[in-house]
């Protein structure tokens, strides 16, 4: 049984080039703002601790629509590599800006529905479970948003290519404790998946 997490932070990973959509999905017109702002704005709401937001292809844009935002902002310069690169530079800015850290939830900015009481249920559910990693679950399967206790750290900082954190979560089910989402599994990779959205 892992220990309860006292200092929470939020890394939001929006590295990716979209290559499928055509365009960047980060900038992409969402509720009032875009789909990145949005999922940005839910883990300021949340406010359980640091935002760090991680940015790679479109670098410049993607930075230029969150300007003004309580968060930090990261660019990973090898973010060709796929998403277990921005996730291992949003970890190792964490640690470095805010060493006290002892958990973090993982976004990715393509989930329209996520919402803050899925972050602070996350938290909740790790705490009443004392299980290592908190995530959450959509059509039968665990993936993002998920929270890591720091003694998962290592492991992510191992993640190599395309791979997120969802492979650490399949490969040790006895320390995930799962949080209901299941418009979690509603993401946007293609132009088809944005106009079903939008209608």
């Amino acid at each position: 049984m892992t220990k309860g997490i006292n200092h929470c932070g939020i890394v939001v990973l929006a590295g990716g080039q979209s290559s499928r959509l055509g365009s960047p999905k980060q900038l992409l017109p969402y509720a009032g703002s875009t789909l990145l702002r949005h999922t940005v704005d839910v883990a300021i709401d949340a406010d359980c601790g640091p935002v760090i937001v991680v940015t790679g292809a479109n670098s410049m844009e993607v930075m230029q629509a969150l300007t003004g935002l309580k968060i930090q902002l990261v660019e990973n310069p090898g973010w060709q590599e796929g998403m277990a690169s921005s996730l291992r530079v949003g970890l190792q800015e964490m640690l470095v800006a805010h060493p006290e850290t002892d958990g973090i939830i993982f976004m990715v900015c393509d989930q329209p529905y996520v919402n803050k009481s899925v972050l602070l249920c996350l938290i909740g559910t790790q705490h009443t479970t004392g299980r290592a990693v908190a995530a959450s679950s959509y059509h039968g399967k665990a993936g993002t948003p998920a929270l890591f206790h720091h003694s998962f750290f290592e492991k992510l900082m191992e993640l190599k290519g395309d791979k997120g954190a969802r492979m650490i979560i399949a490969a040790h089910p006895n320390d995930v404790a799962e949080v209901t989402f299941e418009e979690g599994a509603i993401d946007i990779d293609t132009r088809e998946d944005y106009e079903q959205l939008l209608n």
